[in-house]
């Protein structure tokens, strides 16, 4: 449909006219193609200026699953014939339905380049060798990650989830310097080390890089430190991505640990505020959820889709390693903010007041077993091997959260290993609804 798709972003110069470009070619695909958008305008015609989006109304995921309901397995936004369909993927469901997603031979390119963007904005050369462990069945973050990683020339190692004991054993065996996982997986690592290796330590294993994504939890501060000072490795989020969007267009750099958006000449962003939908700038000390439309898409073409994510913008000059991109950090889902006496409260706000706290795991769980609204936060968090429960640290971790959150918790204390540890992603907000 377009030209191709440079291995890096453009220049800042060239953006806005290869943008608009894109733009013209993307919104005529759209609306001689999708059933869903033809509908969703009810006839109205996008704008012709990229720079007027915001005009069309939004799109979201409850929209999709109805629409997949009804026209499976695709949905009628699928703007190709299903012949030009040569993957699907699943999303993995984790707020939800999971989705079938189509993407065309073009579609899965882009997705590579674009992900490779962000792995070599994270620290990954052809010198490394470096083990992917994340879901390959059926989920964009194995397969198709597992390509963009390959993007970047490095040798990778397709390990996917399950067998820790044979993971150990093939990254001191294979001479690998470098891990793509989630950010709570090293914990499960270590607990087999500590079972099944004695004497073997987490440096031992010789990692230097962890690329991380799939889940929250690597903008604390805390957590990088304990990463870095158990396994000697650097940890970058080097991973994030919407499944029915990108899988991966947006890593950290050496010189700065918030996340660069990288896919700006196929991908345009807005932020909003989610609870009435109103534009924001997407400007320096914005905060809002990320909207996403597609600038290059063949499949399933999504324009001013809420991604659910609420994030901050805290810089929107170019970066120190040239980047261009503006920098956020991911605050938390739209889906697991929990709302205590009128304060906006998400699991990420949990994780880096506990995990500063050494009697702690890190580990915890929001559980909420009665309809909102909240006079306070429950919250289960899991004492660090080794360690008693005082009588007092309960009665600590509640001040601690009060005085950081501003909100009131009931917090109780459970035993190390009391939370199963996982290969993929970690819930943190269980509802008694789930």
């Amino acid at each position: 449909m377009n030209g191709p798709v440079a291995s890096e972003a453009p220049a800042l110069s060239e953006l806005p006219r290869i943008r608009q470009q894109a733009w013209d070619r993307q919104r005529s695909h759209v609306m001689a193609n999708s059933a869903f958008y033809a509908q969703l305008w009810n006839g109205r015609e996008p704008p012709r200026d990229l720079r007027d989006l915001a005009e069309l109304p939004l799109s979201d995921k409850s929209q999709l699953r109805v629409s997949q309901a009804e026209c499976p397995p695709f949905g009628n936004y699928l703007a190709a014939p299903r012949s030009a369909a040569v993957r699907l993927h699943r999303t993995s469901g984790t707020t939800g339905q999971a989705m079938n997603l189509a993407l065309s031979a073009r579609d899965c390119r882009i997705t590579e380049i674009v992900g490779g963007r962000s792995h070599r904005a994270a620290g990954l050369t052809p010198a490394h060798t470096v083990v992917h462990c994340l879901n390959y069945q059926m989920w964009m973050g194995g397969l198709t990650d597992h390509l963009t990683l390959q993007e970047t020339g490095a040798l990778v190692v397709p390990f996917g989830v399950g067998g820790t004991e044979l993971l150990i054993r093939t990254i001191l065996e294979a001479d690998i310097d470098a891990i793509s996982c989630t950010p709570s997986y090293p914990s499960v690592l270590e607990r087999v080390l500590d079972e099944k290796f004695p004497g073997v330590r987490p440096r031992d294993l010789g990692l230097k890089l962890g690329l991380f994504g799939g889940e929250a939890g690597l903008d604390d501060p805390q957590l990088r430190m304990r990463i870095t000072e158990t396994w000697g490795m650097v940890p970058r989020n080097a991973n994030y991505g919407v499944s029915d969007v990108f899988s991966n267009f947006a890593a950290q750099c050496e010189h700065d640990a918030r996340l660069h958006f990288l896919a700006a000449d196929v991908l345009h962003a807005e932020l909003i505020n989610p609870a009435d939908g109103a534009v924001l700038p997407l400007a320096s000390g914005q905060k809002g959820e990320l909207v996403l439309t597609h600038l290059d898409r063949e499949c399933q073409p999504l324009v001013r889709f809420r991604t659910g994510d609420i994030i901050a913008i805290d810089e929107t000059e170019p970066c120190q390693c040239g980047r261009h991109g503006f920098r956020f950090r991911v605050v938390g889902r739209s889906d697991d903010m929990v709302v205590v006496r009128g304060l906006n409260m998400f699991p990420t706000m949990v994780s880096a007041m506990i995990a500063s706290m050494p009697e702690l795991s890190g580990d915890y769980r929001i559980v909420l077993d009665t309809p909102p609204p909240y006079d306070f936060l429950p919250v289960a968090v899991e004492l660090a091997r080794g360690q008693h429960a005082d009588p007092a640290l309960g009665a600590r971790v509640e001040a601690a959260l009060k005085r950081e959150l501003g909100a009131s918790a009931r917090v109780t204390i459970v035993v190390h290993g009391t939370f199963p540890l996982t290969d993929g992603k970690t819930r943190r907000v269980i509802r008694s609804t789930e």
